[in-house]
């Protein structure tokens, strides 16, 4: 019996049975648009975050501290570089510009009526605000008693603030200051990554006059700032170089490496390695998440199955017949895989357009650019069409042993 004839024989069979074939399908087709939805929404939030930071943080390095214990983040934030290791970093060959990053604690910040409790604003240098990243105004100047926020921020009071507002900031001892808003930005330059998504209400002020985290160089014998973490800017055509210099300064005669613990690694780390690694754990959540639906597929493929095992039960008559004028095992076997084949590919050819609509729908949700996943397509209609053979294949065998004499008896 050639393919044409089987297909023949296995469309009038679904016709006969339209509901319950479409119902066999619905099974397919959920898993399968499970599938796409996962693995085009991880695929467009790769794109978007590795995008914004091969963009904007293309010639950036970060040093930072890492504790090798799980329990000891906060050490990540004590300020260990001192402004010795600011001008030690500065003098690297490759290195533009150096802009450090601290933390001044604050209880609240009023404007207007509203208090909105804050613990913690970030002090950095007025080269951090660059004209790319300002929505309005301008940045802070040093020794300004004035304030950039992120847009955030900006909306986080009855009315957005704007340039020119007064904001009321009470620190940890109670007393207040007041400052000026010159500002608004979508961002900062020097800013890890990682941070950049975390769409938190931000407040920048500059280091003079608010920093003033000070501890002792080991290094100058004075009483230094130090901070808990320090952006380099540097040509982005150097950046091995640039990095393996900064490493090794950090990791031998910094401050930095004197003031952390013993179990605390100091780190360069350029843009590249933050997206290798943001794309990593992207990866493997789309790939878990994506796993996870296949459990759809395999109700799909036991819903196959199932109406083929009802199927050969059905047509055993038919069967009976087919074997009567010369049909052979392989033919009437090739009759029922070509029909459970059939209904993997259809619920496939359904499940795709409709993964891609849901995975659109998600991305217009979280406000990322959609992308898709081609490799992931490719694979979840392969699998589809694998799941209905899977499926066929014993109920298809157990149509082909069927004798022929008890067939035709079978009422």
């Amino acid at each position: 019996m050639d393919t044409g004839e089987s297909v023949r024989i296995t469309l009038r069979s679904i016709r006969a049975h339209k509901l319950r074939s479409a119902l066999t399908v619905v099974g397919v087709v959920i898993g399968i648009a499970s599938v796409i939805t996962f693995a085009t929404f991880g695929a467009s939030v790769e794109a978007e975050i590795v995008g914004d930071i091969e963009t904007s943080n293309a010639g950036n390095i970060y040093v930072f501290g890492t504790p090798s214990g799980d329990d000891d983040f906060d050490r990540t934030l004590q300020p260990v570089f001192t402004e010795y290791d600011v001008q030690q970093l500065e003098g690297i060959q490759g290195v533009q510009a150096v802009l450090p990053r601290g933390i001044v604690q604050t209880q609240s910040i009023q404007h207007g009526n509203r208090t909105l409790a804050r613990q913690q604003v970030t002090a950095t240098r007025p080269a951090s605000i660059t004209d790319g990243v300002l929505v309005e105004g301008r940045s802070f100047e040093a020794d300004e008693e004035a304030v950039v926020v992120n847009e955030r921020m900006a909306g986080s009071f009855s009315e957005n603030l704007t340039t020119g507002e007064r904001l009321t900031m009470t620190m940890p001892d109670g007393s207040e200051r007041n400052v000026t808003v010159v500002g608004v930005v979508n961002g900062t330059r020097g800013e890890v990554p990682v941070s950049e998504f975390a769409r938190q209400p931000r407040v920048y002020v500059p280091i003079d006059p608010f920093y003033d985290s000070v501890v002792e160089s080991p290094s100058a014998g004075v009483r230094q700032r130090a901070y808990p973490q320090v952006t380099l800017v540097v040509d982005p055509r150097a950046i091995p170089e640039t990095q393996s210099a900064i490493q090794a300064y950090i990791s031998g005669d910094a401050d930095a490496r004197s003031l952390s613990a013993d179990d605390t690694e100091l780190v360069a780390r350029s843009g590249n390695d933050f997206v290798e690694e943001i794309s990593d754990v992207i990866e493997r959540i789309t790939r878990f998440v994506t796993g996870i639906a296949v459990i759809a597929l395999v109700v799909g493929a036991i819903g196959i199955a199932n109406v083929m095992l009802v199927s050969v039960t059905e047509r055993t008559r038919e069967i009976g017949i087919m074997k009567a004028v010369g049909a052979r095992n392989r033919d009437v076997m090739q009759v029922f895989l070509v029909e459970a084949a059939l209904l993997g590919t259809i619920g496939s050819l359904l499940g795709v357009p409709l993964g891609l609509v849901v995975g659109y729908g998600a991305t217009r949700y979280a406000e990322v650019a959609f992308s898709l996943a081609p490799l992931w397509m490719a694979l979840a209609v392969g699998v589809g069409v694998l799941v209905g053979v899977v499926a066929g294949l014993y109920p298809a065998w157990r149509a082909a042993r069927v004798d022929p004499i008890d067939a035709l008896r079978h009422e």
